[in-house]
């Protein structure tokens, strides 16, 4: 299981909105300095995403949590991403230059660009049959920290 820490947003009944901070691996790394990922991750590390988890205990807007995911999820979404478009990207360039055998490089790389548009059709049509299927969803395991409670001067006795 992949956790991470997590502040709650929002609050409902048997979800919660966290957010997240991204950060980037980079910065421990020895190479950081002359490495063209670390200036990216540098770039990108500090911005907060919100995502709707599953919280089975009730949660106030505040609360600092932990929240899982299967690494079987996370893996299963890398190759979804990634290798499906590759995968008709390929296909598409190998049925070009079978059908355009002696027509020249553009129909082979115009088959390939379309083999790749329609690896990523393939890949938000399949992901939104995967969004609302609780087996692919983050899960809040535990609370962390509990949200301060503001206190008015008029509400001592």
């Amino acid at each position: 299981m992949i956790e991470e820490r997590a502040m709650v947003v929002q609050a409902g009944d048997g979800y919660a909105w966290i957010e997240i901070q991204r950060r980037s691996a980079c910065g421990a790394c020895a190479a950081s300095e002359g490495c063209g990922t670390a200036v990216l991750g540098k770039l990108w590390s500090g911005r907060r995403i919100q995502v709707r988890a599953i919280a089975e205990e009730p949660l106030r807007a505040g609360d600092e949590v932990c929240v899982g995911l299967a690494e079987g999820v996370l893996l299963r979404g890398a190759l979804l991403a990634y290798s499906l478009p590759l995968l008709l990207l390929l296909a598409g360039a190998l049925l070009g230059q079978a059908a355009f055998a002696g027509a020249g490089e553009e129909p082979v790389v115009l088959s390939g660009a379309l083999g790749l548009g329609l690896g990523f059709l393939a890949v938000r049509v399949l992901s939104k049959r995967f969004r609302d299927d609780i087996r692919f969803q983050p899960r809040v395991l535990r609370r962390t920290a509990e949200a301060p409670v503001a206190m008015g001067v008029l509400s001592l006795p």
